[in-house]
């Protein structure tokens, strides 16, 4: 299933590759944000990949309570605005409450719902009622078959802006897992993604911070892109140890653009079946 609707600035149609999702966890200040956008712009459109630029103007899920959440909530949404207007990109960013909802809206093209949270129905919703394209990202609890009942949330409430991304399933306490038959499974509702990143974090640490197996991150992406999907979804900083969130699990900036040229080729040979 391509994706069936516009997202404005998505330079996106049937004939396009995949499209990509991609950013720092947490945007940490305007200079680093605008950075890596940057970056992403240029690969995004040297390889003419639809680009939407990924990142969250607070941290609401932390293990711990001196984790970093965010520089303010106004501040961070209007760099992801600056940066929409900079680009000429799309920009996307979590919400964690039905408030953020409106709020949000006002400043970004996409919501996006937290894995632990899709099940808020009162957040799905809200989301929805805004008229913005919504990702729904599904729970680590959840099956591929019942995130159908999440895309109907949006859709009865008035908006068939809605994909799915697959980030992996729990698997004991401290690991996740990739079930690739969730790709098709998900994609009979809605457009699918798949987060190549945190589907590799290890949750639950000793440590109260989440490890991660970047390592992988091509190793996931490669049988994503093979298997079918719409979109690709993955967090970078050009220096992933220095990251105020998810630093373990992140692909760093200078290695996205090779890592675009494997899965586009992967994708062009797929497709010539």
């Amino acid at each position: 299933m391509a994706l069936n609707f516009e997202i404005p600035k998505l330079k996106y149609t049937q004939e396009n590759r995949f499209f990509l999702m991609a950013g720092p966890c947490a945007v940490e200040g305007e200079e680093m944000a605008m950075r890596i956008a940057e970056t992403l712009t240029e690969i995004s459109d040297k390889l003419k990949i639809p680009f939407i630029f990924k990142g969250s103007f607070k941290k609401a899920n932390r293990t711990r309570l001196d984790s970093f959440t965010g520089i303010g909530d106004e501040r961070a949404l209007k760099i992801l605005r600056k940066i929409g207007e900079t680009f000429d990109i799309p920009v996307v960013t979590d919400i964690h409450v039905p408030s953020d909802a409106h709020m949000a809206a006002g400043y970004v093209d996409v919501l996006q719902i937290p894995a632990f949270l899709v099940r808020q129905t009162d957040l799905v919703v809200a989301a929805a009622k805004t008229g913005k394209a919504v990702n729904l990202k599904k729970a680590q609890f959840m099956s591929p078959e019942s995130m159908k009942y999440a895309v109907e949330k949006v859709t009865r409430s008035g908006n068939n802006k809605v994909m799915l991304t697959e980030r992996g399933s729990m698997f004991g306490y401290t690991d996740l897992v990739v079930d690739i038959r969730s790709l098709p499974i998900m994609r009979q509702y809605a457009p699918v993604v798949l987060d190549i990143t945190h589907s590799l974090q290890q949750p639950n640490q000793n440590t109260g911070v989440t490890g991660g197996r970047p390592q992988l991150i091509e190793t996931i992406a490669r049988a994503g892109v093979a298997a079918g999907l719409d979109g690709i979804f993955l967090e970078t900083h050009y220096n992933p140890s220095e990251a105020k969130s998810d630093a373990a699990n992140m692909l760093a900036l200078n290695r996205v653009e090779n890592l675009l040229q494997k899965l586009i080729r992967i994708h062009e040979t797929v497709n010539d079946f």
